[in-house]
């Protein structure tokens, strides 16, 4: 019997570990039966679900090693127990205890540290690419914070401003618009046809930019 208890965790980060510790349990002589015990039961159901839905991964290969746990012999099992932190269990306080025992460095391996490290270092490049381009584009619209600061790029949780309005394809491809500057205002078409009237219809200002758009013009409102 091999038992495993899964402490506080990200909800990538404990299908990791479960997916991790199934694979070894697995690969030992001698094992029958093993117990995961998570804070939270209602994750673990989710290995045994076959709809599509994030991490898939992790759960695809645990039942992969499951099923060749399974075939090897029939008397097999495995069992999950369900254990909040909270309920001060003493192999809680155990496992609290042997991780801070680990050297500051070895946390350097962990799996939401190597997530956020690569990640970290696509962004970077990602930056220093598009700043060597010679032919990009010049109206992106720099997006500031409120101490008039640029944003930086940002992958979780949906960015800075996808989350706001990824939810509506038309108001996603109007923001894509706006943020390119290729959008249906006066300030684009100046770009092609020189002879047209490009002031503002608020009659305020002589060209039709974005910027008056987005901040200026009394015929849009803050949304």
């Amino acid at each position: 019997m091999l038992s495993e208890v899964i402490t506080s965790l990200t909800t990538e980060a404990k299908l990791f570990a479960i997916r991790c510790g199934i694979n070894q349990a697995t690969k030992l002589q001698g094992i029958s039966k093993i117990i995961i015990i998570p804070d939270f039961i209602h994750l673990e159901s989710k290995i045994f679900d076959y709809s599509l839905y994030s991490f898939q991964i992790y759960t695809a290969t645990i039942l992969q090693d499951l099923r060749r746990f399974f075939n090897s012999n029939s008397d097999n099992t495995i069992e999950f127990w369900e254990c909040p932190s909270y309920s001060n269990w003493i192999l809680h306080k155990a496992v609290d205890k042997e991780t801070k025992k680990f050297h500051p460095s070895l946390w350097k391996l962990s799996w939401d540290f190597s997530k956020k490290r690569d990640c970290n270092n696509l962004i970077n490049y990602c930056k220093m690419t598009f700043q060597a381009l010679d032919n990009k584009e010049h109206n992106f619209l720099k997006l500031l914070d409120d101490e008039d600061k640029s944003l930086e790029l940002a992958y979780s949780k949906s960015g800075m401003w996808l989350k706001y309005f990824g939810h509506s394809n038309s108001l996603c491809a109007r923001a894509s618009r706006a943020i390119v500057n290729h959008a249906p205002i006066r300030e684009y078409r100046l770009r092609f046809f020189l002879h047209e009237e490009f002031k503002c219809l608020c009659n305020n200002y002589p060209i039709e930019l974005r910027y008056h758009i987005l901040y200026e013009c009394k015929r849009f409102n803050n949304y």
